[in-house]
């Protein structure tokens, strides 16, 4: 069944839930917000198209959930508790099924991680998600990419590269997006590409104890790269301290899961600086969030990133648009 235009919003506004910090929702020209007391606004912006963002014959839900993902890791890396969001969805056709799909996956993050979508916009055309997504927090707490000081500890949350050994693995004909992997390892790989988990408990646990923070969207070493940058610093990460899964090891090799886990994206982790007197309340935080973080590198004085022990050498560059 196609829809027009206003049934497409219709149909989601019906998955939306009254709030009391939302006075007026999805229906007008702008939503009516009232943020808490004292609070800070974390505002971010992502775009997904098919076929650059996520493989083209993905099932709905599953874009539906990354979409959303990929904002609520923003607020996670800037500590921030996920309030409201927008969407704007751009669709070949406006296909009843495909839609309920799409929110059944979205709706799904979104009623776990307490956002609220509270407007945004359709059209036709090529696929595409475009999701702003906002987020609160005390004055003064949020976690920044220009923190980092000589002498930090380098971290990461769970296990970097798998999302990006899922797609090596669909782009040699190897795995099956659409549907779950007979194989464990291969499901837990596929499920890393298409529903990441953003890392909200650790982004909000992380303010007072890390110096500075941003989600690995692009690859390791190019999203910590950008905290050198903007930290004025340098960072040095040891490849043979990286926390290469088995299932990502088992299924391309060590040497090719080393790369995915420095060079490859769509991970979601938190990769943060701490000082070395953290250590200790950071493995107790592990625990409790039954999530590994690991000690990686270092921050030292100079500029840009190297990381030592890895075939790689200097090549530090992640994904890039435009630059195809």
């Amino acid at each position: 069944m196609s829809l027009d235009e206003f049934a497409l919003i219709e149909r989601i506004a019906r998955r939306t839930r009254a709030r009391a910090d939302i006075v007026l929702g999805i229906g007008d020209d702008a939503a009516l917000l009232q943020p808490a007391s004292g609070q800070q606004l974390a505002v971010t912006a992502d775009t997904l198209n098919a076929g650059v963002h996520f493989p083209a014959e993905s099932a709905p839900a599953d874009i539906g959930w990354k979409a959303l993902a990929t904002n609520l890791s923003d607020l996670a890396a800037m500590g921030a508790t996920p309030a409201w969001c927008t969407l704007s969805l751009s669709l070949p056709q406006a296909e009843g099924d495909w839609l309920d799909a799409f929110a059944d996956g979205l709706f799904a993050l979104a009623d776990a991680s307490g956002i609220a979508v509270v407007g945004g916009d359709t059209t036709r055309g090529p696929l595409s998600i475009s999701i702003t997504a906002i987020g609160q927090l005390p004055a003064a707490q949020a976690l920044r990419r220009d923190g980092a000081r000589v002498g930090d500890d380098i971290w990461i949350s769970g296990h970097p590269g798998e999302a990006a050994g899922a797609l090596r693995l669909w782009q040699q004909g190897q795995l099956d997006v659409r549907v779950a992997a007979a194989d464990a390892d291969c499901e837990r790989l596929r499920q890393r590409l298409q529903r990441p988990m953003p890392r909200l408990p650790l982004g909000l646990a992380l303010r007072g104890l890390a110096h500075a923070a941003a989600d690995v969207s692009d690859g390791l070493l190019a999203d910590l790269g950008h905290i050198a940058s903007r930290s004025g610093v340098a960072a040095v990460v040891q490849a043979d301290a990286l926390p290469l899964s088995s299932a990502l090891c088992d299924a391309l090799g060590t040497d090719v899961a080393r790369d995915c886990a420095l060079r490859g994206g769509d991970d979601y982790e938190l990769c943060f600086t701490a000082a070395p007197e953290r250590r200790q309340a950071l493995h107790a935080l592990s625990s409790t969030l039954a999530l590994p973080l690991t000690r990686i590198g270092v921050i030292a004085g100079g500029r840009g990133v190297r990381c030592e022990g890895d075939a790689g050498g200097e090549r530090a560059a992640g994904y890039r648009h435009f630059t195809a």
